[in-house]
């Protein structure tokens, strides 16, 4: 199994810190989740609203479950709304449906890890997560 080091977790945060700030981006919470789930690092820029961390591994965790971005579980909502209430009834701290959450993969496709963010629009924490992952040498799939 494919691992997720401490210094590449910092630095796909740095990284999407980083665009979020260029893009000038309301104040983001960024989490990375290591491919089994568990939290490897997270951090929320100043000024920052509440929920960032929770909703950013909701949308991260969402990610994990499919093996695909969290835009796929969005996609899904409307023709498929009982296979989000079942993910949601099994993933003890619930997932969050929307864009943001982005796969890392390395380049023989294994799933290295899941990057959530939120703060800003869903798009633009999705936009944020991409250009983190592919700064850092690896495969962003948004969903």
């Amino acid at each position: 199994m494919a691992k997720l080091s401490l210094s590449r977790a910092n630095r796909i945060i740095s990284k999407a810190l980083a665009e979020g700030v260029k893009q000038g981006f309301n104040p983001l919470g960024i989490c990375v989740l290591d491919n089994g789930g568990s939290l490897k690092a997270f951090q929320l820029q100043d000024g920052a609203s509440n929920s960032r961390f929770e909703i950013a591994r909701g949308k991260a965790l969402g990610a994990l479950a499919i093996g695909r971005g969290s835009r796929a579980l969005h996609d899904q909502a409307k023709d498929r709304p009982h296979f989000l209430v079942g993910l949601c009834s099994v993933i003890p701290d619930g997932i969050v449906p929307v864009p943001g959450g982005v796969i890392a993969r390395n380049d023989r496709g294994e799933i290295i890890c899941a990057v959530g963010i939120s703060g800003d629009g869903s798009d633009n924490d999705e936009l944020c997560a991409v250009a983190a992952i592919e700064a850092v040498k690896l495969i962003a799939d948004p969903g």
